[in-house]
């Protein structure tokens, strides 16, 4: 993906902005355990902050109910050169990761709505946005940033608005959205956020394996994606949410007005209130036909 020349200091420097999914419903009932997933988690962190000392990593954890920022490796306490890798890289990322499980597991139990199955993916992806931004407003030198979901959940078609907002606003911010996706099916909304954003869209298939994916693949900062053949998307799923009952269709009624998408024919849109097709005309006629009755 093309970038500013003006705002790089070094082409091999990059800001990766970790999307960590940690949805405890997923991670139970999924063959591979969360703790050698985090192993090999630990030891991709590690390795892009040896890759170049002025890279930086920030983790976000993506919950069930709640997103935060578990670790920055940019406010590291000690100034040592080992400041930020391995171990403080694993005791502060894992005690941040413990305490936000923690928090997460007692939100989902005040919600009166009950338990929510899909990852809030909307929610770190704007956090992602917001801390890039910062980053961008900082002066006119810094690294390239970058976002990286290790998604394995399933979609939440209720977050489909959220989610392409974002996807567009790092389109235009020109900030690409790489996935790892390790759940059972593709993630729609992932293939469509790298698709959109000049991303790398991968779903390893020997979890085993998984450094090597990680290190092979998304380690490779945006400059010396150019002299790779890096995996390209294959069979984009564009389907979209219907704003009605929050589900993927493959055909759907789309508001002229606001481009809302609906599963099925409505005489109003509920997102801006415009008249449809004949609901509109029989609005019309009704009104002429106000006027014309003579009062009494």
């Amino acid at each position: 993906m093309a970038s500013a020349p003006s705002k790089l200091y070094a082409d091999d420097v990059s800001v990766l902005v970790v999307l960590l999914d940690t949805n405890p419903f997923f991670w139970s009932s999924f063959a591979f355990p969360f703790s050698k997933f985090l192993s090999h988690f630990l030891s991709f962190l590690n390795s892009i902050l040896v890759l170049n000392q002025l890279n930086q990593v920030v983790v976000i954890a993506t919950g069930c109910n709640s997103c935060d920022y578990i670790y920055d490796s940019s406010m590291a306490t000690s100034p040592s050169i080992e400041s930020g890798r391995m171990p403080a890289l694993c005791s502060d990322l894992l005690q941040k990761l413990e305490e936000f499980v923690t928090r997460d597991e007692h939100l989902g139990k005040q919600d009166s709505l009950g338990p929510t199955t899909s990852s809030l993916l909307s929610g770190s992806l704007s956090m992602a946005l917001c801390y890039i931004q910062r980053i961008f407003r900082s002066g006119p030198l810094h690294p390239q940033p970058r976002i990286l979901c290790l998604q394995g959940s399933s979609d939440g078609p209720e977050q489909y608005v959220a989610i392409m907002n974002a996807i567009f606003s790092a389109q235009r911010s020109m900030v690409p959205i790489d996935s790892c996706y390790i759940g059972s099916n593709n993630s729609a909304f992932l293939q469509q956020a790298s698709y959109i954003t000049g991303g790398v869209y991968q779903k390893p298939q020997q979890l085993d394996g998984l450094f090597q994916y990680l290190l092979t693949v998304f380690a490779t900062d945006l400059h010396s994606r150019t002299f790779l053949q890096l995996p390209k998307s294959v069979g984009v799923d564009f389907r979209a949410s219907c704003f009605c009952h929050k589900k993927t269709i493959d055909m759907g009624y789309i508001c002229s007005v606001c481009l809302s998408i609906f599963c099925k024919h409505h005489k109003k849109c509920s997102t801006c209130g415009s008249v449809f097709g004949q609901a509109h005309a029989d609005v019309a006629s009704a009104s002429n036909l106000k006027r014309k009755t003579p009062e009494t």
